[in-house]
């Protein structure tokens, strides 16, 4: 038996969230019969749209060594040269390089026991995006493209979808893509983050630019006339994004120029540094989805001094844009993952290296309603496989969804009329968010 929803909040006062109010009062009126299934879950969409939950992936290409980043094994046969420091959360340590971070750990939930099978760069990256092994018959959208399709807000007049670093031409989530959710949904590239995008700027006026519009419009309906419709489609469909990002005042947020001097020093010079900042001033202006690339994390070879240079890169700008995003108030709304596609080999090469292992690796998540300052699993001894509580990769991606009010169930139409939920299997990690 429903409840009213005036009952509902009234027994729930102390604690009702905004989602919870949305639920009561979906829940009642569908009830009442005054709310079909699907105004429901219109209800829904929009109240997490107007939310502006984001997120933000740290990809660290390659494959971190979990020995050498959150899970460090000092004094064991494993565990290397590497050493542990202490965090602000008692009991908590992370390998020594990471000092930046270790001062925001009491924000961070981090995974020791994630476990997979994938180790292979390709397939494993491809699985760490979409949630699905790779499939000849079907390019699975990548889980950015998912939850922009989810929640993304059609309002905003920049890309809801942007990849910072790494390779161009659309595929910047690992070689993955929007997939069959189509080119509203594919990553707007950025290069480099110091500087504007490449082609944003209006040439000669904005009048010129709308009459070369109109011109290009003309071409394309004829073009479509003559059996070219799905075709125009799509280039419409790019155009019409392009134009949007090009005439939006939004267009500012990719510049940082505006930032304090302290700011960008805090978060560190590298590449990847002025990226975490950038991805703060986009899910500032309404982007929902950023993914920020840092490599190679693919130690074969002198593993420690390596590890220890890529840590020096990406330290500061984690820690910055956790501290940045809370100070502004948007962390509890902005998920924020650090995670690779698989983790090293516990056992160092004879070339001082560690070799690519799936067993047993680690992942971090902040914010998005995370409970921070916490240990999730742990691997053995000697970091050869998982101790007790394992995480797969479904179970992170459920996770993920749960954080972002997305549901990891629900169902998308592919290409060859078969459905294809956004996570394939899994559960959401309860105590990520106890």
């Amino acid at each position: 038996m429903f409840q009213s929803w005036q009952e509902h909040v009234r027994l729930n006062r102390q604690g009702l969230s905004r989602r919870g109010f949305v639920h009561a009062v979906s829940a009642s009126a569908l009830a009442a019969g005054t709310l079909s299934f699907r105004d429901v879950v219109t209800v829904r969409a929009d109240d997490l749209r107007r939310q502006g939950r984001s997120m933000i992936l740290l990809w660290m290409q390659g494959g971190p060594s979990q020995l050498e980043t959150f899970d460090p094994k000092p004094g064991q046969e494993n565990g290397g040269e590497t050493k542990a420091i202490d965090t602000n959360v008692p009991g908590i340590q992370v390998a020594h390089a990471w000092t930046h971070v270790a001062k925001v750990a009491d924000q961070l939930a981090i995974i020791r026991s994630m476990t997979n099978k994938e180790g292979q760069h390709d397939r494993a990256t491809y699985q760490l995006h979409t949630g699905y092994i790779p499939s000849g018959s079907v390019k699975h959208p990548a889980l950015g493209s998912n939850i922009a399709h989810e929640i993304a807000t059609a309002e905003v007049d920049i890309p809801s979808v942007v990849a910072i670093g790494g390779p161009r031409g659309g595929m910047g989530f690992g070689g993955t893509s929007a997939g069959f959710l189509g080119v509203d949904y594919e990553p707007f590239q950025v290069a480099d983050p110091s500087r504007l995008p490449d082609n944003v700027a209006v040439a000669n006026g904005e009048g010129r630019y709308r009459r070369r519009l109109g011109l290009l419009g003309q071409i394309e309906q004829e073009f479509a006339q003559r059996g070219g419709e799905v075709v125009v489609d799509n280039h419409r469909r790019i155009y019409d994004k392009a134009s949007k990002l090009v005439l939006s005042p939004k267009t500012k947020a990719f510049d940082l120029s505006d930032e304090p001097a302290a700011l960008k020093q805090q978060y560190g010079s590298s590449s990847f540094g002025q990226g975490c900042l950038l991805a703060r001033r986009l899910v500032e202006a309404g982007v929902t989805f950023v993914e920020v690339r840092h490599g190679n994390w693919d130690t074969h070879e002198d593993n420690f001094n390596n590890t220890t240079r890529l840590a020096g890169e990406v330290d500061p700008g984690f820690a910055a844009l956790i501290s940045d995003l809370k100070d502004r108030g948007l962390l509890e709304t902005t998920l924020v993952a650090w995670m690779g596609e698989f983790g090293r080999t516990p056992r160092v090469n004879p070339r001082g290296g560690r070799d690519h292992y799936p067993r047993v690796f680690n992942a971090v998540l902040a914010g998005g309603g995370v409970k921070g300052g916490q240990v999730i699993g742990a691997s053995s001894k000697d970091g050869t496989a998982v101790d007790h509580d394992p995480v797969s990769v479904p179970d992170l991606f459920c996770s993920i969804c749960h954080s972002l009010g997305v549901d990891p169930a629900k169902e998308n139409m592919s290409p060859l009329g078969r459905p294809m939920k956004i996570v394939d299997g899994g559960q959401v990690v309860n105590q990520l968010f106890g």
